[in-house]
């Protein structure tokens, strides 16, 4: 073992629609737009850049105001009964893909992006 890694995860199978959360879009590509860009791209000499975004769900801020319980293993001795508010999103809850895509898209627009008629998921 070189080092140990570990993700804290929350619950979202425990939150409900509505209640704890209102937009859970995970946004994926369309095939079809992503072949036609490509095509595109290739017909104009194009250059198309990728990106991979590591633990991106970790840099959003949430609309919503979200509690969770202390990890088992990590509960602080002083307060054992008290939870934590998060100020960004964390993996596993129902609205962190939305709120990835609603970040990104805001960033990509302020630097001259259009966000695709078709698919929204795409910007040029």
């Amino acid at each position: 073992v070189i080092r140990n890694k570990s993700r804290l995860v929350a619950k979202g199978y425990a939150q409900k629609e509505g209640v704890d959360f209102e937009e859970s879009f995970a946004s994926v590509a369309r095939l079809e737009a992503v072949r036609l860009f490509i095509t595109y791209a290739a017909h104009k000499s194009f250059t198309i850049y990728q990106m991979d975004v590591k633990t991106m769900f970790l840099y959003v801020p949430l609309k919503e105001e979200v509690y969770v319980n202390q990890p088992d293993g990590f509960v602080d001795l002083y307060h054992p009964d008290k939870a934590y508010r998060l100020k960004k999103a964390l993996y596993g809850l129902q609205q962190a893909p939305w709120a990835w895509y609603d970040e990104l898209s805001k960033f990509l627009l302020s630097k001259g992006f259009t966000k695709g008629s078709i698919d929204p998921t795409l910007f040029i």
